[in-house]
């Protein structure tokens, strides 16, 4: 029976895809807004990605509609990427890219594979950093990696998922640091892991930076560490983790994609719009102020390094328990 309505969503999706094609060639697209889906809650890196790109795209004028974020939050992502598979065909759906997109991939309960998606362009690589409250009694990255080791789980971090780029942090320091081991607690965005720890309800976050950046602006929190494979100019005194003896590199993808099946006429129009969005002003800024890596990848490229990252993570997946049961 569950063959039988795989068919039927098939074919379904196939008359989707055609009758859009059509629509297409009828009129100029977009025709109308265009919704831009945030996994994640308001605040969120996710969620401020995907808002600079649509207040971009407004002042830029680079598309004769606009888009409209919505949040759609829940289950570590699974709500969200379910939704966006059923818009198989459909331009006016757009998805703000992060690293979820291959726990989805990898997980067996959802599997929703790489197949499902139309990447459109990668826009950055949001870096993890070592985040702890200004008040906190470690002034280095190893002197938080020494205590957990002495104490192993006296540390609680902050992240977004079991499965997110934070997660991944952890899961590499402990390879890195034998003997210590982390406890964590998994928030709606990055943005509310960062408060937390500001709270002093965590000891420290693995989340983006630019998620934290408020609270380091008001010096509610401080940085030990990045990791990224260089410093970042904008605290240059911030030493990465591999400088520190780490071999821990991990950052957030930031790009967008469309579903799959997608008219070849609404790829070309949304992969100029965002090239060109990649190379405003405002966004030159955007990615500044939040200190972002200036990564760019078109359409093609960016199909290609989800599908590397994949093959990358997924002993990490599988170590978290991800992976398919035994």
């Amino acid at each position: 029976m569950s063959k039988v309505r795989s068919r039927i969503a098939a074919g379904f999706a196939g008359v989707l895809a055609a009758f859009y094609s059509l629509a297409l060639s009828a009129q100029a697209y977009p025709a109308r807004p265009i919704e831009l889906i945030s996994h994640t809650s308001a605040g969120s890196g996710t969620d401020v990605v995907a808002r600079a790109l649509a207040d971009v795209v407004r002042r830029e004028n680079l598309l004769p509609q606009q888009f409209v974020v919505v949040n759609r939050v829940g289950g570590a992502g699974v709500i969200a990427y379910t939704f966006f598979k059923t818009k198989r065909g459909d331009p006016y759906y757009m998805l703000t890219v992060s690293p979820t997109l291959l726990a989805m991939a990898h997980r067996p309960d959802v599997n929703i594979g790489l197949e499902n998606y139309t990447p459109l362009a990668l826009f950055a690589i949001d870096p993890q950093t070592i985040m702890v409250p200004a008040d906190s009694p470690f002034a280095t990255f190893k002197e938080l990696v020494a205590a957990a080791q002495k104490q192993p789980d006296s540390l609680v971090a902050a992240t977004t998922s079991v499965q997110g780029t934070g997660r991944l942090v952890l899961y590499l320091i402990e390879k890195a640091a034998p003997g210590a081991k982390f406890k964590f607690v998994t928030f709606k965005g990055g943005g509310e892991a960062a408060t937390s720890v500001a709270g002093g309800h965590t000891h420290f976050t693995t989340e983006n930076l630019s998620e934290g950046l408020g609270l380091l602006e008001a010096k509610k929190l401080r940085v030990l560490g990045v990791a990224a494979d260089r410093r970042l100019p904008q605290i240059p005194d911030v030493p990465t983790l591999r400088e520190l003896g780490y071999p821990v590199e991990a950052g957030t993808t930031r790009g967008f994609a469309f579903p799959a099946g997608v008219p070849k006429e609404a790829v070309t129009v949304m992969e100029t719009a965002l090239e060109r969005a990649h190379k405003s002003q405002a966004w030159k800024e955007h990615a500044a102020r939040n200190m972002y890596l200036d990564v760019y990848m078109n359409g093609a490229d960016f199909g290609r390094f989800l599908a590397q990252r994949l093959a990358e993570v997924r002993g990490f997946y599988d170590a978290v328990g991800l992976g398919a049961k035994p």
